[in-house]
């Protein structure tokens, strides 16, 4: 359970990826009936100043000894490439004694200078993963996703892939009555998934009229129909190789794999939003049998959806059938 953040500030800090955690951990919604965190914004030593990327300083409240027995210590994205001692042993610390690790965007590098990354697989900004994987070989660098959840540590892109990551933590920690509550306040969608590549490989065209935006709401609205190529690419207007390729260079996968994504998406929403059975989970998501349900969710999230659900149902329906 995730009940209490400590974010490491260091010099040449960058603000958006900081602000990025002090929006998602760090604000009091308790008005919407959202659990508040213990947060903590830390530096190598409280009330010193640290200095920006964007022209302004940061204060932190609290010292390194603040990072000791917090359930994640989150490291926000910094220009800097040498870091004090002092610093990396409190990470060290931290996570030997049980601390869930979170780094957004060029936040790897205080990580990987830990050496809290050696043979784990890791991502970082695009502009940045040839040099992670040069300082540092011993570390899987993966370059074409949002943010990869190894367990206790979580990786992510830049900028906007930082929100995914944190969001997908609150997902998998306090579950999606609480992350689609923080998304509904940030107005950002809580479901991007973290396989999905950090840029487009071709540009999306400038004709509104030709994004496959209307087909992939049109698909999300009907996840429980059979949809072929054929079908949405005459949907689409083109041709079942234009379609395929277009599809594959707005979303990063196939149409089979991005459909089959979101239909687990949506089972795992019911899942812990309703009592509906597996066998009806399955028809509403458009997976037709509990077994292929099962089949694919396991793929996806890693356990079957029953233990799912008794893991993240909500209160509400956590008597239900």
């Amino acid at each position: 359970m995730l009940r209490s953040v400590a974010v490491l500030v260091l010099d040449r800090l960058a603000v958006f990826e900081f602000g990025v955690l002090c929006e998602v951990f760090g604000l009091d919604r308790s008005d919407d009936g959202l659990p508040v965190l213990d947060f903590r914004v830390c530096g190598v030593e409280a009330g010193r100043p640290v200095s920006t990327t964007g022209g302004v300083q940061v204060v932190p409240e609290h010292g390194l000894d603040a990072l000791a027995g917090a359930d994640l210590v989150a490291v926000p994205a910094t220009r800097l490439r040498e870091f004090p001692e002092e610093a990396l042993q409190a990470l060290r610390d931290a996570h030997a004694a049980g601390a869930t690790l979170l780094s957004v965007c060029s936040g790897v590098f205080v990580l990987a200078e830990a050496g809290l990354l050696r043979g784990r697989r890791v991502t970082t900004h695009w502009h940045s993963v040839d040099e992670l994987a040069c300082r540092y070989p011993d570390v899987e660098v993966d370059q074409d996703v949002l943010f990869v959840d190894d367990g206790d540590l979580i990786t992510s892109a830049g900028t906007a892939a930082g929100i995914d990551a944190c969001l997908h933590l609150v997902r998998r920690e306090l579950g999606s009555a609480v992350v689609n509550g923080i998304a509904r306040r940030m107005v950002v969608p809580p479901q991007r998934e973290g396989g999905q590549r950090q840029f487009i490989d071709l540009p999306v065209p400038a004709c509104s009229a030709d994004s496959l935006a209307p087909v992939l709401d049109w698909m999300l609205a009907h996840l429980d129909l059979d949809h072929t190529v054929a079908d949405l690419a005459r949907r689409a207007a083109m041709s079942e190789r234009t379609f395929a390729r277009r599809f594959a260079a707005e979303t990063g996968t196939s149409p089979l794999r991005w459909l089959t994504r979101q239909r687990v998406l949506h089972a795992r929403r019911l899942l812990e939003d309703t009592d509906l059975s597996v066998e009806a989970v399955a028809t509403r998501s458009g997976f037709g049998s509990a077994t292929l349900l099962r089949h694919h969710f396991r793929q996806v999230v890693g356990v079957p959806p029953a233990d799912y659900r008794r893991t993240f149902q909500s209160a509400e329906h956590a008597t239900g059938g």
